[in-house]
């Protein structure tokens, strides 16, 4: 064999490994210590409840149902353009303060002062409410975000009505980028950040939104015409100045995440009775004993 050996490498045959040798000659379907199997047969599957299965489809279609309708929560009823305007919210900045991107959503200017255009105020604010009843509606968590000391205690009366929670002091940088070092390892991040002013109170951009598109964290943002709208997810063009509009905006993200969290449990409750119903009508029937 040891003389053969070269005549057969310089032929381009090359010897079988013993080690595939061995794992073929062994018996199929023993299972090791970590509970994989040689060979192909396949591990036995886990039996799982059966109530699992039906509670995990019931779920499934709690969840789905918003999603075959375009406007689920009727958000569209809330507000209409002429609220918009009695609330001042279509009053900008000076043309000198205007940000560059933010003149897509301006309709013109008057007497030095830039006027926002509410028909597409109208339609991205319909867009984020949307936007915020769905996470709400799958119970996620909503923070809402301002600088402004001035409506601070607003902002977080609107949150702690509406059950959510609310960010109106200092940020600190690295607050959600590094959260797990900051606040613990089983921290949870917010699902949605709605921020009422992308500014903070020295008119600079937030340092929370530039974080939130780190971590792809989806964003709601008040954009004024001194604001850049490029990292907000959903930015509104307003005002966020005056306290008519910022009133207007807190009521409609409170009145939007009370509804999504009421139409939650009316499609719990009537789903499950359905479920319960269903169960009802194909459990097999108790045959009659022989003495009656």
């Amino acid at each position: 064999m040891a003389v053969a050996l070269p005549r057969l490498l310089r032929a381009g045959v090359r010897p079988r490994p013993l080690r595939l040798h061995v794992l073929r000659s062994a018996t199929r379907g023993t299972a090791g210590p970590s509970g994989r199997t040689l060979g192909s047969a396949a591990a036995p599957a886990v039996s799982e409840p059966e109530g699992s299965n039906g509670n995990a489809d019931l779920q499934d279609r709690i969840l789905s149902e918003p999603l075959k309708h375009s406007d689920f929560f009727n958000v569209k009823e809330l507000f209409s353009v002429r609220s918009l305007f009695d609330a001042r919210v279509h009053l900008g900045h000076k043309a000198g303060c205007r940000h560059r991107f933010m003149e897509p959503y301006i309709f013109g200017s008057r007497l030095g002062q830039d006027i926002i255009d509410l028909e597409q105020t109208a339609a991205h604010l319909q867009l984020a409410l949307n936007f915020t009843a769905h996470v709400a509606y799958r119970k996620g968590i909503v923070l809402f975000v301002s600088r402004h000391r001035q409506f601070s205690y607003l902002i977080e009366s609107m949150a702690r009505d509406c059950g959510e929670y609310a960010h109106t002091r200092y940020f600190k940088g690295g607050l959600l980028t590094n959260a797990p070092l900051l606040l613990g390892p089983g921290v949870r991040l917010p699902d949605l950040l709605i921020f009422l002013h992308t500014l903070n109170n020295v008119f600079e951009p937030h340092v929370a939104v530039r974080d939130a598109a780190k971590m792809n964290i989806p964003t709601v943002g008040i954009v004024d015409t001194n604001c850049n709208p490029c990292l907000v997810t959903y930015p509104v063009p307003g005002n966020d100045d005056s306290p008519l509009s910022v009133q207007l905006f807190c009521r409609l993200f409170q009145t939007t995440v009370n509804r999504a969290k009421e139409k939650r449990r009316q499609v719990e409750a009537l789903y499950r009775l359905q479920h319960q119903e269903a169960a009802g009508g194909q459990a097999p029937a108790v045959p009659p004993s022989s003495g009656t």
